[in-house]
């Protein structure tokens, strides 16, 4: 199991941990600041150092196959690392910077588009969401207009938690047909945009809007009858 410290502080870029397991490179530890890839944002990447000041590369952050595990991949050659170690930690934080700009972008153009999401793609240069339109028109300026609004406003974005059974109460809170919050295994995660936006959400975000910057829709696709694919970028 690793304490997923991201989760609760995405702005942390160095942590000293343990390391629990190691299979050829892919080390795991007792907690840890990188995002694993899911939820349609890419695993962190960034440094691990050895206690001699050696670093090595982290290339990419996956889940494990058992719960709450978060597997590191690193460039180090085998038998550098075993279980025990004390090792610190640190993540490209330029690139997660955008990651939690672009994801929360995101969420404003959710709040926008009153919809199903069908699936969605965080990127540190441009995102996607996908939504089933149904007969709702989609009008790209319109859009980056109502989003820039948003940003400039500076509305808090903020943690919350709520149970299974009121997410059961509230199924409209859910957003994406795609990906379901996992049930069972505690308190759920959401994600709130202050007057703009709740939902389950286990990204990185920011704490505010205006942290985003200028964004805009860059294409509208049709991805198929109802499906449309709405694309962001920062401006």
């Amino acid at each position: 199991m690793t304490e997923a410290v991201f989760q609760k502080d995405s702005y942390l870029t160095e942590l000293d941990a343990t390391i629990t397991a190691v299979d050829e490179g892919v080390i795991e530890l007792d907690r840890t600041i990188f995002y694993p890839l899911g939820g349609g944002q890419p695993g962190d990447s960034g440094w691990l150092e050895a206690a001699g000041g050696q670093r090595f590369a982290i290339t990419d952050t996956r889940k494990g196959s058992e719960t709450n595990s978060i597997l590191h991949f690193t460039a180090a050659p085998d038998g550098e690392f075993k279980p025990g170690q004390s090792v610190r930690i640190g993540i490209d934080w330029e690139r997660r910077y955008r990651h939690m700009r672009m994801h929360s972008a995101m969420h404003l153009l959710g709040s926008l588009i009153p919809v199903p999401v069908t699936g969605g793609s965080v990127g540190a240069e441009k995102s996607r969401l996908d939504f089933d339109v149904g007969d709702h028109i989609l009008d790209k300026e319109a859009l980056t207009e109502k989003m820039n609004l948003l940003v400039a406003q500076g509305h808090d974005v903020v943690l919350e938690s709520i149970t299974d059974d009121e997410l059961s109460a509230k199924p409209e809170l859910v957003r994406t047909m795609s990906v379901q919050p996992p049930r069972g295994v505690g308190d759920i995660r959401m994600v709130r945009v202050m007057d703009v936006d709740f939902q389950p959400c286990g990204g990185t975000h920011i704490r505010n809007t205006s942290e985003i910057g200028t964004v805009k829709i860059s294409k509208i696709e049709n991805k198929g009858r109802q499906n449309r694919r709405v694309h962001i970028v920062f401006a």
